[in-house]
């Protein structure tokens, strides 16, 4: 990546700790390497795992522009790129080195989505790439679900929660059941294409070995719960820890014995190995919203209010997605 010398407004992490870190910052503007292209970021979404990394839970090199994701315009194309115009709509993933949270962003071609002719506004493009991308991976690449299976996801209101739902069904699941923190989330929830929606610390009333997977993004006592409620050859799917508890042991005989299976999932560390792979899911994911077979909900808050968007995620109160509008150029 290269740097003209033109300027851009952009939000950094110049040191870790509470939301009040984030700074508006102007920044010069990147530009394209081989196989890149820049984006004038119209909307970026607002994730946990930003949070993770203002926090210094993940180790990024400091001062940082978080950003997972994003939904804009192509500024510049890199040499090698094919398919993608200046001027295209579009939505990218942005999350292998970050720098949403600005007016220009540069990612690998392979993880772009072009948004022409679709209907579907930058707000709601933003709030695809991470949440929507991930839903289809975890379900189809890493659980390998099969129609009729049935389904447990963790955390069923928040973003990815309320992609997972949908996505079961789309790959036809033939029972999806979410957990959420509180009664007050339940209604949220059944409107992502849940069956059945509880509360967490209700689990102990559904039937062991009730599903064939289980996705869980809480940790903690909701990790026990699900491996619990997994049906033989049936596959936890670990994405988060959203509880901050401390690591669950799962001991390999334990695994042997049961026939389960337990597997991890990272958005950011698949995205640098399949690159290729985790754009097909996006542009899966952007066809599907398209469609009206994904319905997002989101929120919008101005770029100068990350802090409070963060503040918002680690509450624990937020339900579907919040998106920063950044307004490009």
């Amino acid at each position: 990546m290269n740097i003209s010398s033109a300027q851009m407004k952009a939000v950094t992490i110049p040191a870790f700790g509470e939301a009040d870190v984030l700074r508006p910052v102007t920044l010069a503007v990147p530009e394209p390497g081989p196989g890149q292209v820049a984006v004038d970021v119209a909307h970026a979404g607002a994730n946990f795992a930003e949070v993770l990394y203002r926090r210094g839970v993940v180790d990024v090199p400091l001062p940082f522009v978080p950003g997972i994701e994003v939904a804009g315009r192509i500024r510049a194309v890199g040499e090698g790129v094919q398919g993608l115009v200046v001027g295209q709509p579009v939505a990218a993933l942005t999350i292998v080195d970050s720098g949403g949270y600005a007016e220009v962003v540069v990612t690998s071609a392979d993880l772009v989505a072009p948004l022409d002719g679709l209907g579907i506004g930058t707000d709601i493009a933003a709030a695809l790439p991470s949440n929507s991308t991930t839903a289809f991976l975890v379900l189809d690449r890493v659980a390998r679900m099969q129609p009729g299976e049935r389904v447990l996801v963790h955390a069923a209101a928040g973003g990815v929660g309320s992609q997972l739902g949908q996505v079961a069904r789309l790959l036809g699941a033939g029972r999806v059941v979410g957990t959420v923190g509180s009664g007050a989330k339940i209604e949220t929830a059944l409107g992502f294409g849940y069956d059945e929606v509880i509360l967490r610390d209700r689990t102990t009333d559904l039937d062991a070995g009730a599903f064939d997977i289980v996705v869980d993004m809480v940790g903690g006592p909701a990790r026990r719960a699900g491996l619990d409620l997994l049906a033989p050859m049936g596959r936890l799917v670990v994405m988060g820890n959203a509880s901050g508890a401390e690591d669950v042991g799962i001991p390999a005989n334990a695994l042997w014995f049961t026939n389960k299976t337990v597997s991890g999932f990272n958005l950011a560390a698949f995205s640098a190995a399949f690159p290729q792979a985790t754009g097909h899911a996006l542009r899966r994911a952007v066809a599907a919203a398209a469609k009206g077979d994904l319905r997002v909900q989101i929120e919008t808050l101005p770029l100068h209010q990350a802090a409070e968007a963060h503040r918002r995620i680690e509450s624990g109160t937020t339900t579907g997605k919040l998106v920063l509008e950044v307004g490009g150029r």
